[in-house]
């Protein structure tokens, strides 16, 4: 049962301090520990969390916290805390369940019903007997745990009411069902471990992603340490092949990164000196020499998994609301049980037997663990399988608005377009040249040859362009030289060629008037022009010659998945429009293309501006998704900003959720993995309160017992935490 206690109030709150709990890994779990250390001195609120294994503890102001006391109290409930000190996340090994305390029980108390069982038919004559022994052994560390919650002024636990009404059952000579409730309950506390063990593991399995060692380079020397030990300012050697230990920038070397375990970018990136390198991707090519930028505890990876860690303990509203009615909830249980014991054998003839029968019964079917543990089990289920696939939503409350979303506006570069540009235009720029297939292919051909070999963009987008269209080898090139600041120039099968951009055309030729205003044109749309020149010698006079032969245009067009994303969202219910700093024209001819409504030449302020008007209009939450930089007014104003991830750094720090696979269709995903969570949460709501609603019923008239109360806590416990854990093999094949 997972309960938060309600905070002391205080003027100002100060920083709260983290610790994480080892053996926390249940909903009574959490009540135990807030109940437990909200009681000590000095600490203003206490919020637990058995899905992230971690507890959340505020000072009074003006005080510090009693650290020896909270450990010695997290200790005596019979939990340990973890020296975080000894990893990135400080997550504890993985443990398989059947080699868990909670796993044991199950297998000692399911085999000894099992036993009691045989037995009874066996050797009738043993009587009650076997289930005594069952019941017994299964509730000892049930017992255990309901005494020192009582001892740190916790009398309202889940092992509490379970340890009475078993006790009772044994009394009143129910020894089979008192067997059964503890096997029962032992199976379903097991399950509620085994959704916030798999929650944890499918996070910390992201650690793995950084190597263990790292090649320091010092005084020119390389000696291997340990990539724990990285600090700001040292360098280090990455060879081909290796992945990066650390977030750094390139001091020297290029290469090609494989980034998509930090974005999920399948294609591999260009990078060079000057430019930033993270932690766990891998290093494709050449060896480089790396400065690291961030401590080992502070690199991308680690700050995804602390991200990720702390939005599973953030509760949604929704979770909250339930938290704060189980705890009213259980003392008043307690009250109604003992009047259902005492009172009737008082005002009638009814055996204190059977009064008793119902009041056991009574308390085993009021147990709010199946409410309590409905929600959080879904919101870390949703949570982790976002994250899993490259969805980083910061907490419950942004899972559970994201599906409430009825507009999002999304920003243009980086975002709905690929980032990077392709070629979309190939024109002669020969006076009467018509532009045949041949011409098109030959223009190509030879940029391709100039290029090759180059790194620069817009070399690779002619060079791709052309084995998409050719497939055959370039030729090759001879004396190939860079141009300084103006292009490339090269021999080509004996022609002297040249490509550059048009604004460094006056020095090599002269051109018309006709030509000037198709270059503008083409520029006025947003695309970058590259123009293939061939330079000869003609006369004795050695004087130069330069003859225009055609031109490339690229621009940086939608993304492949950016038409399915917008139509994934369509499906959704959800309009889509843009907003970009772009210049109006190419804005409205990639809105146009894409089929949305489309707004450009706005500044930062002027998108945050569309986003309250928006609001003010009531059209529903919005959404707002851009690269976290200038985008960044406008994701503070929507109800869920939402950062790409080629904005790493930003997306993660300023965003409500991060799209880390780079992906328009990613949003889509968000938003149907938030319904669906939201679902399974009402589903177990509603398991959870009907069952209760029809047997506390049933239970106080007589017309059930405890046979009944075991189906309706213990087995309503295990069919929402089964339900949750049904939502960690969520597949995003049908949005809806």
């Amino acid at each position: 049962m997972s309960t938060t206690t309600p905070a002391k109030t205080s003027a100002v709150s100060p920083s709260p301090t983290t610790l994480r709990v080892q053996g926390m890994d249940c909903g009574g779990c959490e009540r135990k520990v807030e109940a437990a250390l909200n009681r000590l001195n000095h600490v203003e609120h206490v919020s637990a969390s058995a899905v992230a294994g971690s507890v959340q503890l505020t000072p009074s102001i003006g005080k510090t916290l009693p650290h020896a006391e909270i450990e010695s109290t997290i200790t005596a409930l019979g939990y340990q805390l973890i020296d975080e000190s000894a990893g990135v996340t400080g997550s504890a090994k993985h443990t398989p369940w059947w080699q868990s305390p909670k796993g044991r029980l199950v297998l000692v108390s399911g085999a000894l019903l099992a036993l009691a069982w045989g037995l009874r038919f066996a050797w009738p004559a043993l009587g009650g007997w076997p289930f005594i022994a069952a019941t017994v052994v299964g509730l000892v560390p049930v017992v255990q745990r309901a005494w020192q919650a009582l001892k740190v002024g916790n009398p309202f636990t889940i092992e509490m009411l379970m340890s009475i009404a078993a006790l009772g059952a044994l009394a009143i000579n129910a020894a089979a069902e008192a067997a059964v409730v503890v096997f029962l309950f032992a199976v379903g506390e097991m399950l509620e471990g085994v959704a916030a063990a798999q929650a944890r593991r499918s996070i910390s399995a992201l650690s793995k992603l950084t190597p263990s060692t790292a090649r320091l380079l010092e005084q020119g020397e390389v000696r291997e340490v340990a990539a724990a030990s990285l600090q700001p300012g040292q360098r280090v050697q990455v060879r081909p092949g290796d992945r990066l230990p650390c977030d750094g920038q390139i001091i020297a070397g290029h290469s090609s990164i494989d980034e998509s375990p930090v974005n999920g970018e399948s294609v591999p990136r260009e990078r060079s000196e000057g430019e930033s390198v993270f932690a766990g991707t891998v290093n494709l090519d050449g060896v480089l020499e790396v400065e690291v930028t961030r401590s080992a505890e502070n690199n991308t990876i680690a700050r995804v998994i602390k991200l990720v860690e702390e939005a599973q303990a953030a509760k949604a509203p929704v979770a909250r609301f339930i938290d704060r009615f189980a705890f009213y909830y259980m003392p008043a249980v307690v009250g109604v049980a003992l009047l259902v014991a005492i009172i009737p054998p008082l005002v009638s003839t009814m055996l204190w037997s059977e009064s008793i029968y119902r009041a056991l019964a009574l308390l085993l079917i009021a147990c709010p663990c199946a409410l309590v543990i409905s929600t959080p089990a879904a919101i870390a289920a949703g949570l982790s399988v976002g994250a899993r696939n490259g969805l980083l939503m910061k907490g419950g409350a942004v899972l559970e608005q994201l599906g409430k979303l009825k507009r999002v506006a999304l920003d243009k570069t980086g975002t709905l377009t690929a980032g990077k540009p392709t070629v979309t235009d190939v024109e002669s720029l020969e006076a009467g040249n018509r532009l045949d297939k041949n011409r098109r292919a030959e223009i190509v051909r030879l940029a391709a040859a100039l290029e090759q070999g180059s790194s620069h963009p817009l070399a690779v987008a002619i060079s791709d362009y052309y084995d998409l269209q050719e497939g055959a080898p370039v030729p090759t090139v001879q004396g190939a030289r860079a141009l300084a600041g103006q292009g490339v120039a090269g021999q080509v099968e004996g022609r002297e060629l040249l490509l550059v951009s048009p604004r460094y055309l006056q020095p090599f030729t002269q051109h018309t008037g006709e030509i000037e205003a198709r270059i503008a044109a083409l520029e006025a749309q947003g695309k970058s022009l590259a123009v293939l020149l061939e330079r000869g010698i003609e006369g004795e006079d050695g004087i130069e010659n330069e003859r225009l032969l055609g031109l490339i245009a690229l621009r940086d067009e939608p993304r492949e998945d950016a038409r399915e994303g917008l139509q994934a969202l369509e499906r959704l219910g959800v309009q889509a429009v843009m907003l970009s700093g772009d210049n109006a024209r190419t804005v409205a001819a990639i809105g146009e293309q894409l089929g949305i409504e489309a707004e450009g030449e706005l500044m930062p302020e002027d998108k945050a501006q569309r986003v309250r008007e928006w609001q003010s209009q009531g059209l529903g939450p919005v959404g707002k998704v851009g690269d976290g930089i200038n985008d960044a007014p406008a994701l503070a104003a929507a109800e869920v900003g939402i950062a790409m991830g080629s904005g790493t750094d930003v997306a993660l720090e300023t965003a409500d959720a991060a799209l880390l696979k780079n992906r328009v269709g990613g949003i889509a995903e968000m938003i149907a993995l938030s319904r669906a969570t939201m679902r399974n949460v009402k589903t177990n709501v509603a398991l959870a309160l009907g069952f209760k609603a029809l047997f506390l019923v049933s239970t106080a008239l007589g017309i059930t017992g405890m046979w009944v109360a075991v189906m309706a806590d213990t087995g309503a416990t295990v069919l929402v935490t089964l339900n949750a854990l049904h939502l960690l093999r969520y597949r995003f094949n049908d949005l809806d």
